[in-house]
């Protein structure tokens, strides 16, 4: 029995529907979602993933049944039949792509405009306004928790710690006129669940060749970034040297660190766990090591850790990061981590010759 052409046109596309909706929802490609804000990312990525494969299977299939169907057959050498067009064929072509294109962009900017994104675009500057983030020289930070008895050529002083808090108040920083210093909560609601009343967490991010720091309030400064779960973040990121992205997979959120320009991420993380923070900007021949983590758990730990920092740091015997001393030079002090890495001197000097 010879099955219509309407009926198994209609069948191949339930079959291609379904195909692509069973793909689109069970791909497992993602990392844990572990914030507020990823199962909103997560449902635009699974809906373009949808798609892409609803038109990846239907483009596959008509290239390969058109190379079958309309082959040329042995001893034929004529041409095909002319063709001149199909109008109704190429509005229905270009009708349908604009209409997808139109709504993913929509459904994007909803989503974009749910967790903040239009604020901070705004780049309007206060004039006395600077964010308490360490600031050190150029390739001298490894982000590393260390402990006092180490070795004393990279062990932080208290006087060091506090000389790096307080030179980013000095440095003539411009800021965004409604960034929240910490402690304050800002008015703006940006990502923040308007459900969740409790007092958000503003914590000043510093990235640096090759290293983050954390500062919290009370002048609290980490190269670890620890987060109480279900509690709202405020993170302002800057750069020191020259331009790095704060990247965490699992909260689905990255963002560019400007040097001498303050950017802000607002985000609440719901699941504990320990997460890699990486930096997402080619940064400088040791981009790849420049590494930490993010530790979300309950408030409990959370204020326990950070009031046995501060009790540590008051009496000088924990450090947040590793300095380099003033007479190595940058690759003296990098080469345990390049030796780490597999990179050679050969592989340097060869980079060096190319650049």
């Amino acid at each position: 029995m010879k099955i219509p052409s309407q009926i198994s046109t209609l069948l191949a596309g339930i079959v291609l529907t379904l195909v692509s909706l069973w793909y689109g929802q069970n791909h497992n490609l993602l990392p844990t979602a572990a914030s507020e804000a990823a199962p909103l990312i997560d449902q635009l990525f699974n809906a373009m993933l949808t798609i892409g494969t609803g038109i990846f299977l239907l483009v596959s299939f008509v290239l390969i049944y058109s190379a079958f169907r309309f082959r040329r057959q042995p001893g034929d050498t004529s041409d095909g039949p002319p063709v001149h067009g199909n109008i109704p064929l190429e509005i229905l072509w270009t009708a349908i792509p604009a209409v997808i294109v139109l709504g993913i962009s929509v459904f994007s900017f909803e989503i974009y405009n749910t967790e903040g994104g239009m604020n901070p675009m705004d780049h309007s500057m206060a004039a006395h306004a600077h964010p308490q983030v360490a600031h050190v020289q150029k390739g001298s930070a490894i982000a590393a928790p260390l402990i006092a008895d180490t070795d004393p050529n990279i062990a932080i002083t208290e006087e060091i710690r506090k000389n790096a808090a307080t030179n980013a108040i000095e440095e003539d920083i411009p800021v965004r006129k409604d960034a929240p210093v910490p402690g304050v909560v800002s008015p703006r609601a940006g990502s923040i669940s308007p459900n969740n009343t409790q007092e958000p967490l503003v914590i000043n991010a510093a990235g640096m060749q090759y290293a983050w720091l954390f500062t919290y309030p009370d002048e609290v400064i980490t190269g670890e970034l620890h987060l109480p779960v279900g509690r709202p973040v405020v993170m302002n990121v800057t750069a020191n040297d020259v331009l790095h992205a704060f990247w965490v997979p699992e909260f689905r959120l990255k963002q560019d660190a400007v040097p001498g320009r303050q950017s802000e991420i607002r985000f609440t993380p719901t699941k504990e766990g320990d997460y890699p923070v990486i930096c997402a900007e080619l940064c400088g021949a040791y981009h790849g090591a420049m590494k930490t983590h993010v530790v979300v758990e309950s408030s409990e730990a959370y204020e326990e850790w950070l009031q046995s920092l501060k009790v540590a740091q008051a009496k000088g015997e924990a450090q947040t990061v590793a300095l380099n001393p003033a007479e190595m030079t940058d690759s003296q002090y990098l080469a345990p981590y390049a030796k780490e890495m597999g990179v050679t001197p050969e592989m340097l000097h060869q980079l060096h010759s190319m650049s």
